[in-house]
């Protein structure tokens, strides 16, 4: 792979310069805006500043002739990796590893490539990278689905270099392929899945209007359906009375006792007369955990470690800067799940790699409807995976 840097005035002068040198059979890795000359910072010139690459072993036939810089369009139905497009059938493994058999000098390059890559500016048109279609695809694809730049610029790096690495051949099943792996191998290591029964307490916590109260309901729905456990409700969210009353209402659907919690003396008795009891679901108030004397307060009460279990709810409504504050919020005490809620109610689902990714935290539920107990699914890698690429919907 040879790569190289041109300046020149215009963009028909820079292409006419690497015809030249490298042939039409070179494709443009980036191009950008830049100034040069002057004198004490007046009188700059403005020049164009692009990068190209061409393979001299590769065949004419299998590489793009080279295409001036592709302006940012809204991604089309049929490159969107929806249902309906050929972006989203899933590759079966024919050379899912092709820098594994590279010889030397090529893995070279392709690091070389990578690292060219990974310097890339994604957002403005002057810093627009010329992919190779299916990794374009592949590209418009996460961008659509809000998945972090830096997320991007490392799986993209691979999609490059496994592309050039097969040969230049790559369609974009086999690229899409390529892509779920890397997010597979992103997030596979964390623990997914619902309550662990591993400790007795259950700790449902998140910010007012997540569907924290639904959730919970759901959750021990699945307690007692699935598991045949023997479950207790308490809440400590006295501040909104709807909240307690709607939980009522859900413990006399399911036949479960529930305790209303004023204070630490409350939440004592409750655990006490809960002692016989399988699993005991906690509701607690949003607002409390910004009070770090609150969290102190209920460590005395519950050992957050050995006894309980935490879930995180967020809304997939949320802006991710909103998910990255209530994190921060909740983070006073140890999270060992999120559950995202409301996947019925947008169609970017990219915040849910990026928070898991960021934190390294797990992803417990799912869940899309108000459907006690139905309109919740267990998450697993797949799962989330599938649901950003647009395989697997909920609804």
């Amino acid at each position: 792979m040879k790569v190289k840097k041109y300046i020149a005035p215009s963009m028909p002068e820079a292409m006419k310069a690497i015809r030249a040198e490298l042939g039409s059979e070179a494709v443009i890795l980036n191009s950008k805006m830049i100034q040069t000359g002057g004198i004490f910072g007046f009188f700059k010139k403005k020049n164009i500043e692009v990068i190209a690459a061409v393979d001299p072993a590769a065949k004419t036939a299998q590489v793009p002739v080279i295409k001036e810089k592709q302006k940012n369009v809204p991604v089309k139905p049929e490159q969107s990796g929806r249902a309906d497009s050929p972006f989203n059938k899933v590759y079966t493994g024919k050379g899912s590893d092709p820098e594994a058999k590279a010889p030397p000098e090529l893995a070279r390059e392709i690091n070389e490539l990578r690292s060219l890559i990974s310097s890339v500016r994604f957002g403005g048109s002057d810093n627009a990278v010329s992919y190779p279609e299916p990794v374009l695809n592949a590209q418009k694809l996460m961008s659509g689905q809000g998945i972090s730049t830096e997320i991007q610029k490392d799986i993209l790096s691979v999609l490059v270099s496994n592309w050039y690495t097969g040969g230049a051949t790559a369609d974009d099943q086999e690229v899409f392929a390529w892509l779920k792996a890397e997010l597979m191998k992103r997030i596979s290591s964390l623990q997914f899945g619902g309550i662990t029964f591993t400790k007795k307490y259950v700790n449902v916590v998140g910010p007012t209007g997540v569907g924290k109260t639904t959730t919970l309901a759901k959750m021990a729905a699945d307690c007692i359906l699935a598991h045949n456990k023997k479950v207790a409700f308490i809440t400590t969210d006295t501040y909104r009375i709807a909240a307690i009353e709607q939980l009522k209402t859900y413990a006399k659907i399911l036949n479960v006792p529930i305790e209303v919690c004023y204070n630490f003396d409350d939440f004592q008795k409750a655990a006490s007369q809960f002692a016989d009891y399988d699993t005991v679901l906690i509701d607690t108030a949003g607002r409390n955990f910004r009070n770090r004397q609150y969290v102190e307060d209920l460590k005395a009460v519950v050992d957050f470690e050995k006894e309980i279990e935490t879930f995180l709810v967020l809304s997939l409504t949320s802006k991710q800067e909103d998910m990255e504050e209530i994190y921060k919020q909740f983070s006073l005490i140890h999270i060992d799940k999120l559950i995202f809620t409301k996947t019925d109610e947008t169609s970017s689902y990219g915040a849910m790699i990026n928070m898991i990714d960021k934190h390294s935290t797990g992803i417990a539920f799912l869940t899309y409807g108000q459907n006690v107990p139905d309109d919740m699914k267990h998450a697993t890698a797949e799962v989330i995976v599938n649901t950003v690429l647009g395989v697997e919907r909920h609804e």
